[in-house]
């Protein structure tokens, strides 16, 4: 019975339920099937999976992992039959992607919207991430690509490169002093609170950036989707040091960085990767829409 997609949709519903009677009701079987399908899967498993009250039943810590690892398996069970779904005489399926906040993921639209006119019965499922989700969204399989920032590990991932630079700023609020300059330059932020990405910011380009002057800041939040930490600016938590992107704030401004940051963007898969024919037909597709792509285009 190990990983029967049938018994872990029982365990979710039971544990979603924290009940066996409404859970056997819900998935329209009976109570004592439903107990002994949970009894025999914590038996193969060698774990409790739940504690039993004469109430209600709570996940362990070995449910709570197994529930995580269920529901992901259960995912991507759900894409790979919706990938195998395609008809011969239709190009058809859906395909995933992942993709940063960037301004080259207006590219990336365009490119699926010119894609869909060729090819309607596609469809299409977008995941918002930072670099850390969508690779290990890629990993998983659960996307089958991903619009990132460079660099990226060549080893394993083939790419297009998109043809625009992403601009590194400051995003202040519009009554700060930081506001009125043309450029934001490492010593404008000494003394001020900074909001940025997840992760090693010392280690980060904005960190060499900064230099010395890092020592002389705050980071007072971090976050993975900018459109969050822009929030936190606007309510004068800090300063935003992130991308400029495609669309505003009607409290905030952006000031680029000087010395100048920028930085490349790349839509990216795994190396060697199986793909459904919509996701190969596709990437055709994107070799050739970024190969005549110009500037005074974007």
């Amino acid at each position: 019975m190990l990983m029967d997609l049938r018994v872990l949709n029982y365990f979710l519903a039971v544990a979603r339920e924290e009940n066996f009677t409404r859970a056997a009701q819900m998935l329209h079987v009976t109570q004592p099937t439903l107990s002994r399908q949970i009894a025999q899967l914590e038996e193969e498993l060698g774990v409790d999976l739940f504690t039993r009250s004469n109430h209600n039943i709570i996940l362990t810590e070995d449910g709570m992992i197994l529930k995580r690892r269920a529901q992901e398996m259960l995912a991507l069970a759900e894409k790979t039959r919706q990938d195998l779904r395609h008809r011969e005489e239709d190009l058809a399926g859906k395909i995933a992607i992942g993709s940063g906040e960037f301004q080259s993921t207006r590219i990336l639209s365009r490119m699926i919207a010119d894609f869909s006119k060729k090819h309607p019965m596609v469809q299409y499922e977008i995941y918002s991430g930072n670099a850390d989700n969508i690779h290990d969204y890629i990993e998983r399989g659960f996307l089958d690509m991903g619009l990132m920032a460079e660099p990226i590990d060549i080893r394993k991932y083939d790419f297009i490169p998109m043809p625009l630079k992403e601009t590194w700023g400051a995003w202040a609020r519009t009554d700060s002093p930081l506001a009125q300059k043309e450029w934001i330059q490492p010593e404008d932020l000494a003394g001020k609170r900074l909001i940025t990405a997840t992760g090693d910011f010392v280690k980060s380009s904005l960190g060499k950036w900064l230099g010395k002057y890092y020592e002389q800041t705050e980071i007072i939040a971090q976050g993975n989707l900018l459109y969050n930490e822009m929030m936190l600016a606007e309510n004068d938590l800090g300063v935003v040091l992130g991308l400029k992107l495609n669309y505003s704030c009607s409290g905030l401004s952006f000031i680029p960085l000087y010395p100048i940051l920028e930085t490349s963007t790349v839509l990216a898969w795994k190396k060697e990767q199986i793909f459904t024919p919509a996701t190969s037909e596709f990437l055709s597709f994107a070799r050739q829409y970024g190969n005549v792509i110009s500037d005074d285009k974007l």
